[in-house]
């Protein structure tokens, strides 16, 4: 098959984004040893290079006391996604452990998810709303896969999204513009960066 070019739709990359810390959430896709870092079973390249974005949010978040949640994609044995992926995210394996650079504190709530979507088949939803959530700031990897889908059923679920770029990752360039236009063009979600989110001052 011939090579050909494709060219990404623009998207409009946010400057300034103002939050309500109080009704916003910090999620934190995926981000475990089997993606990120070195001897992984499914390293994505430049996972590694989005760690000081996702802690520079992470420790604002909790500065500011902001709802944290992580998903852990989870997988026992001849789970169905193994064919397509290969074996990762084994429970109780060190390639399924989230990474010590963005460890989860106590309080800060974990999701275990089988599939893509961190909201299917989990309590994701309802904890967000107990919560007053409205907004998600959305990180971690994989762009076109966990993010992607995670971000667009955020979105169908009608809570408003924003994405960082330089806090996600993807195994191509070409899937981590792909996923970024789509949430943009599909889901209506802010694509900003990480130094770009600002807290709104009290009436």
């Amino acid at each position: 098959m011939a090579e050909r070019m494709v060219v990404v739709p623009e998207y409009p990359v946010t400057e300034h984004v103002t939050i309500d810390p109080a009704r916003t959430a910090l999620l934190i896709v995926d981000m475990q040893n089997d993606f990120v870092k070195e001897g992984g079973k499914l390293v994505v390249p430049t996972a590694r290079e989005t760690l000081p974005a996702i802690r520079r949010l992470l420790e604002a978040a909790r500065q500011r006391g902001q709802f944290i949640a992580y998903t852990q994609d989870t997988h026992l044995p001849n789970d169905p996604e193994f064919p397509i992926w290969g074996e990762h995210c084994l429970i109780g394996s060190w390639g399924w452990e989230i990474v010590a650079e963005l460890a989860p504190q106590p309080g800060e709530l974990v999701i275990q998810k089988r599939r893509y979507d961190g909201f299917y088949g989990t309590s994701l939803d309802h904890d967000l709303r107990v919560a007053g959530v409205d907004t998600l700031i959305v990180t971690g990897t994989v762009a076109n896969i966990g993010v992607l889908h995670s971000a667009g059923s955020a979105a169908l679920r009608w809570f408003k999204v924003i994405v960082p770029k330089d806090a996600i990752s993807a195994l191509t360039e070409f899937d981590l513009e792909a996923a970024l236009r789509q949430i943009h063009f599909l889901y209506r979600g802010v694509i900003t960066t990480s130094h770009a989110l600002s807290v709104s001052q009290p009436a």
